[in-house]
C-alpha cells in the first residue's frame, strides 16, 4: 500500500512538474522560433535592398557579380531580361530541370500574390524605375521553403526581372537542432524531477508510515494488555461457577476490571489529543500547594516499599501559574508513581519546584522528580515517551501499561510545556517538567 503510494505521488508530482516545464518549453521554442523566422526574414529584405541598389547602379550585369552574391548569401539567381532568360541561368542551372520548375514557381507564387492583393509587402507596386517584393515561398514539387524576392528594374523600356530564392532549409536545420537540445534538457529534467519526486514523496510519507506502523503497534499492545486480565477474569468466573471461594475470585475480578478501566480510560484521553479534543481548563494555581497535596497523597506508598519521599520548595512567594490544576497533578502523580515503582527498598525520591524569571512579567516553573532507583539506559530516553513503551526490566510491574509517560507528555505539550528525563547525579532518573507561568 504504502509502495503504491509512494508511487503514484511520486508520478503525480513529476508528471505535473514536467507538463509545465514542456508547456513553457513549447512557448519559448514557439516564440524563439518565430522570431527566428522573423529575423531571417528582415535580413532577407534588407540585403534585398542592397542588391535592388547595386543593380540599379550596373549598365552591365556581370556574370562574375552574380556568381559572387549566390556564393556570399547562399542564394539561388535567376535572371530574365524582357522575359527572356539570362545567359547566366543557361551557363550555370538551366541544364538543371528541377531549376527551371523552381523558377516557374516561384513566378507563379508571385503572380498569385500580386494578383490577390495588388500589393507588395502591402504597398501598391511602384510606377518608378524599380521596385522589389520579398515573400515566403514552398515549393509545391519538392515541398522546400524559400524566401523569395522578385525584383523588376525598367531601363529604357527593356525590364529586367531578378528572381531570388534563399533556402530555409540552414534555418529549419538550425530550429531541429534547436528542438533536439531542448528535448534532450526536457527529458533529463524530467529524470532528475522524478528521483526528487521520488525522494522528496517518500520523506513526506515518512511520517504517515510511521505513524502506521505506531497505530499497529498500539493495537498490538493494547490487545496484549486487555488479554491478560480478560484471561484472568475468565479464569475467575469458571472457579465461581464451582462454588468455591467466591469472595476471593470476585476481588480479583474486580480488581483486574479496575485495571481494564483504567487502561481503557488511558486510551480515550490519547484518542482525544489524537484528535486535538484534550480536555484542559487553565486557572491561576499555586504549584507548591498543588506539589505538596500530591506529594502527601504518596506518603503512604512510599513507606510501603521503605523509600523516602521529600520535597523541596522555594523559600520566595512563587506567582500563581496559569494552568489545570487536575491535569498538572496528574503528570507530578505519574512521575512520583513510576518513581516509586522503580525505585528500591530504602530509596529515595524528591520532589522539588523552582521558578526562573525570562522576562518582566513572566518566567518559567520547573517541577522535578528525581530518585536512586534502576534508571533508564540512553536507547531508552528516545522511546520513553512512546505509548506502551516499557524498558524491558520493567515489564513485570503489575499496573504499568506504558501509557503513564505518553498521558504526561500530552498534557505538558498542550500546556505548551516541556517534560525531559536524563540520569541524576545519585545513579537514577531525573524527571523535570517546564510550564511557562
Amino acid at each position: 500500500m504504502y509502495q503504491k503510494v509512494h508511487l503514484r505521488l511520486t508520478v503525480l508530482c513529476s508528471g505535473i512538474t514536467a507538463v509545465i516545464m514542456i508547456v513553457m518549453s513549447l512557448c519559448y521554442l514557439y516564440v524563439s522560433e518565430t522570431g527566428l523566422y522573423g529575423n531571417h526574414f528582415h535580413s532577407f529584405q534588407n540585403h534585398m535592398n542592397t542588391i535592388t541598389a547595386n543593380l540599379e547602379q550596373q549598365s552591365v550585369i556581370s556574370m562574375e557579380w552574380l556568381s559572387k552574391m549566390e556564393a556570399q548569401g547562399n542564394y539561388t539567381f535567376f535572371v530574365l531580361d524582357n522575359g527572356i532568360s539570362f545567359l547566366y541561368n543557361q551557363v550555370s542551372q538551366e541544364t538543371d530541370s528541377s531549376r527551371k520548375k523552381l523558377l516557374e514557381e516561384s513566378l507563379a507564387a508571385y503572380g498569385s500574390k500580386i494578383t490577390a492583393s495588388g500589393t507588395a509587402d502591402g504597398r501598391k507596386v511602384s510606377p518608378y524605375v524599380s521596385y522589389h517584393t520579398e515573400f515566403p515561398f514552398t515549393s509545391p514539387s519538392t515541398g522546400e521553403g524559400f524566401y523569395s524576392s522578385v525584383i523588376h528594374i525598367e531601363k529604357n523600356s527593356s525590364l529586367l526581372q531578378v528572381i531570388i530564392l534563399s533556402s530555409l532549409r540552414p534555418l529549419k536545420e538550425q530550429i531541429f537542432h534547436q528542438r533536439i537540445r531542448f528535448l534532450l534538457i526536457d527529458l533529463g529534467a524530467v529524470a532528475v524531477l522524478s528521483l526528487f519526486s521520488w525522494a522528496f514523496t517518500g520523506r513526506l510519507l515518512r511520517p504517515i508510515l510511521e505513524n502506521q506502523q505506531k497505530q499497529v503497534q498500539f493495537v498490538a499492545a493494547a490487545s496484549h494488555e486487555l488479554r491478560t486480565p480478560l484471561a484472568v477474569i475468565l479464569s475467575c468466573v469458571e472457579c465461581c461457577q464451582g462454588g468455591q471461594g467466591q469472595g476471593k475470585f470476585l476481588k480479583i475480578i474486580k480488581q483486574e476490571s479496575l485495571r481494564m478501566s483504567s487502561l481503557v480510560n488511558d486510551m480515550l484521553l490519547l484518542s482525544g489529543s489524537d484528535n486535538h479534543r484534550f480536555p484542559i481548563s487553565k486557572e491561576p494555581v499555586e504549584l507548591d500547594t498543588l506539589l505538596m497535596n500530591t506529594c502527601e497523597s504518596f506518603e503512604s506508598m512510599a513507606r510501603e516499599k521503605s523509600l523516602s519521599l521529600s520535597i523541596g520548595l522555594p523559600e520566595n512567594i512563587l506567582p500563581p501559574c496559569s494552568c489545570d490544576p487536575g491535569r498538572i497533578q496528574q503528570v507530578v502523580s505519574i512521575l512520583l508513581h513510576n518513581a516509586i515503582s522503580y525505585t528500591r527498598e530504602g530509596g529515595k525520591i524528591n520532589l522539588s519546584l523552582s521558578y526562573q524569571k525570562t522576562s518582566l512579567e513572566k518566567g518559567n516553573f520547573s517541577i522535578s522528580v528525581k530518585d536512586n532507583g534502576i534508571g533508564i539506559s540512553n536507547e531508552d530516553k528516545k522511546k520513553i515517551f512512546d505509548r506502551f513503551y516499557r524498558a524491558e526490566r520493567s515489564r513485570t510491574a503489575k499496573g504499568h501499561f506504558g501509557l503513564g509517560l505518553s498521558i504526561a507528555w500530552e498534557i505538558v505539550a498542550t500546556h505548551q510545556g516541556s517534560i525531559s528525563v536524563k540520569d541524576s547525579e545519585t545513579g537514577g532518573s531525573l524527571f523535570t517538567v517546564t510550564l511557562p507561568q
